[in-house]
């Protein structure tokens, strides 16, 4: 039996109106050739950075079966899952949350069907935090962009990491470049994403994420751009963070 839906209006960070929104197109999360189709592109390159800056981090084998075996991770904003299958099939042991109850449901019918070990709730991080929880890893990718108060967003982020441990976000910077492109280009001209999936005002800068989490105690390691290659019709890491790009930052 499905959780009762819960009412998130207390939290800090969580905008309801973004939370509907999802709450609507939950169902096409795993469809490739649907509304999410760019994300499902995006996805291999997020995750490889992923796994690879934390297989560095602990001094692992990237390429090794399960480099990610024994660590705990926390992707805030799952979504429908996509990336938490993948993570927790290179050894992670993987907890999405998701304030989006439908979200959750989806998630939770598909690794069903797949065989995937992943702890799903329809929460916040906020709550997590209060609870005690921490994660040696914690992701909000795509998520920043959508809450209502960035700066408490990233403090309850930041306080789920565990002593030792990573954080890697990723969003869109606040750019005239990523006006043309993330809303003009892929909203209203490609359509590669449903119209009103952004908002450009809600865009966060990377001196503005980064000051933020240094402010939550911790330090920088990495910034990294991704960009579109039309000819390959392919997504790539690259030094331009004009429009796309994620940052990774470690508590002492």
């Amino acid at each position: 039996m499905s959780e009762p839906a819960k009412d998130f209006t207390g939290s800090t960070t969580v905008d309801k109106a973004e939370v509907a929104r999802f709450d609507r197109l939950a169902n096409t999360w795993w469809d490739a050739k649907g509304p999410m189709r760019t994300l499902h592109k995006f996805n291999p390159v997020r995750l490889a950075y992923i796994r690879d800056a934390v297989a560095a981090h602990w001094s692992r084998d990237a390429a090794g079966g399960l480099p990610l075996e024994g660590l705990s991770l926390l992707d805030v904003g799952c979504g429908g899952g996509l990336l938490c299958e993948p993570l927790s099939r290179l050894g992670a042991t993987v907890t999405g949350i998701d304030p989006a109850r439908t979200n959750v449901e989806v998630a939770k019918r598909h690794a069903e069907r797949s065989g995937a070990s992943v702890r799903y709730r329809n929460d916040t991080v906020e709550t997590l935090v209060e609870e005690g929880e921490r994660f040696d890893v914690v992701l909000a990718m795509e998520v920043v962009e959508h809450v209502a108060d960035v700066d408490a967003f990233i403090e309850a982020c930041c306080s789920a990491v565990k002593p030792g441990g990573l954080l890697v976000m990723a969003t869109l910077n606040r750019t005239m470049k990523s006006f043309a492109l993330a809303i003009v280009g892929a909203e209203y001209v490609l359509r590669w994403l449903p119209r009103g999936t952004h908002e450009w005002n809600k865009f966060v800068t990377p001196e503005e994420l980064e000051t933020s989490i240094g402010r939550n105690g911790l330090a920088l390691r990495d910034r990294m751009g991704v960009v579109y290659n039309p000819i390959a019709d392919a997504w790539k890491l690259s030094s331009d963070t004009g429009v796309n790009y994620m940052v990774l930052a470690d508590k002492a």
